[in-house]
C-alpha cells in the first residue's frame, strides 16, 4: 500500500541526522498537496506555568520531539502502518503566555483552531495538563463543523492519569493543570458521564477531592481495578460512544515513576511502561476527536525514559485511531 505520509528514508538518512520533527512527519507546511488534507497534526505547548508541585514541563516537547526520533510506522498488535492509513504533520508549537493562564488556554485554542484544515485531529503534547483545555474546546470545535455533534454535553473523554484534575481552585486559580477537566465540563465540551478514568491513585487531601467526579458521573477506575477489569471496562465504555468519536488525554505521571521519572507530580503504584501501552491499545475500535500527552519533565528524567515512552503513546495514539477506521 502506498504512503499517505512520506517519511524520510532512515536506510539512507539515519535517525540522529537532519531537523527533529514529532516521529519524523514532515512539517506541515511541507506536506505534498496529494497528501492534503492532514488527518492528524502533532503540535507541542510549551507551557508549565499551571503547575502546583515541579516546573521544567514547558520543555516537555522538545525533549518528546528529540525521542520520537526512534518511532516507526508499523504496528505489531494493530497490524497497520500508520503512515499509509493517515496523512500526518508536525504542526510546530503553539505560541504561549507564561504569565497567563487563561490567557494562555485562549492563545492555545486559537492556534490550534487554524492549525491545518478543519477535519485535521490535534495531538497536543505539552507542557503541564493546564494545556488539555485548549486542545478539548478545538477538536470539540471541529466536530461541529463537521456536523458530528458533541453527544449529550460534548466530547467522550479516555483520560489515563493518577490524578482526576476536577479541582474548582488552587491558590486562586481556576486555570492550572489540577483544573482543566472542570473548566471543560462547565464549558460543554466533554461529557461526564462517557469520560473514564484510568490510574486515579491516592493519597488525596480529603475525600471530598472524589466527589465532583462522582456526581457528575465520571466512571473512576485505579490501577488495580483496572488490572483487574481493564478489558471489561474498556468494551463498556466503548459500547456507550456508539461510533462517537472521543478524545483522549495522557498525562504520563498515570505510569509509575520507576517507569516515568521525568514528571512534575509523580505518583507511586502507578502502571508499569508495559501496561501503560496495554491501557491505550484495550480500546481498539475507538474513533478519536483529538488528544493530548502531557506533562513530561526532562529535568527529572532518567536516561530520557520518560520523553521515550511520552513519544510511543503518541504513536500508540495514532495507531489506534487508525485501527479503529
Amino acid at each position: 500500500m502506498a504512503l499517505r505520509t512520506q517519511l524520510v528514508n532512515t536506510r539512507i538518512t539515519p535517525r540522529f541526522a537532519g531537523i527533529c520533527t514529532f516521529c519524523r512527519y514532515p512539517r506541515l507546511e511541507e506536506v505534498a498537496p496529494e497528501a492534503r488534507p492532514v488527518d492528524w497534526a502533532v503540535y507541542g505547548v510549551p507551557f508549565d506555568s499551571g503547575v502546583t508541585f515541579r516546573p521544567g514541563a514547558r520543555f516537555g516537547p522538545r525533549a518528546v520531539r528529540d525521542a520520537s526520533q526512534y518511532v516507526k510506522p508499523y504496528h505489531i498488535e494493530h497490524d497497520v502502518n500508520v503512515a499509509e492509513v493517515f496523512s500526518l504533520a508536525d504542526g510546530g508549537d503553539s505560541p504561549v503566555r507564561p504569565y497567563s493562564l487563561k490567557e494562555n488556554a485562549d492563545v492555545v485554542a486559537s492556534f490550534a483552531a487554524s492549525l491545518a484544515d478543519p477535519s485535521t485531529r490535534l495531538l497536543a503534547v505539552g507542557g503541564d495538563h493546564s494545556i488539555a483545555y485548549a486542545n478539548i474546546k478545538a477538536a470539540w470545535q471541529r466536530r461541529q463543523q463537521a456536523g458530528g455533534g458533541g453527544g449529550k454535553g460534548g466530547l467522550p473523554v479516555i483520560h489515563f492519569d493518577s490524578h482526576l484534575d476536577t479541582v474548582d481552585t488552587v491558590w486562586g486559580e481556576k486555570w492550572g493543570h489540577a483544573s482543566p477537566f472542570i473548566r471543560a465540563i462547565e464549558d460543554g465540551l466533554i461529557d461526564p458521564t462517557r469520560m473514564i478514568s484510568i490510574g486515579i491513585k491516592g493519597p488525596l487531601n480529603t475525600r471530598d477531592d472524589l466527589q465532583y467526579a462522582k456526581d457528575k458521573g465520571i466512571t473512576v477506575v485505579s490501577p488495580d481495578r483496572w488490572r483487574a477489569e481493564g478489558a471489561k471496562l474498556a468494551a463498556e465504555f466503548l459500547a456507550k460512544l456508539k461510533g462517537e468519536p472521543a478524545y483522549l488525554t495522557f498525562d504520563i505521571d498515570v505510569v509509575d515513576p520507576a517507569f516515568a521519572p521525568g514528571t512534575g507530580t509523580p505518583s507511586v503504584g502507578g502502571l508499569t511502561s508495559g501496561e501503560a501501552l496495554s491501557a491505550v491499545r484495550a480500546f481498539k475500535g475507538v474513533k478519536l476527536a483529538g488528544a493530548d500527552v502531557v506533562e513530561v519533565l526532562p529535568d527529572r528524567d532518567v536516561s530520557d525514559i520518560t520523553a521515550f515512552l511520552a513519544a510511543h503513546i503518541v504513536f500508540e495514539v495514532i495507531a489506534l485511531d487508525a485501527a479503529g477506521r
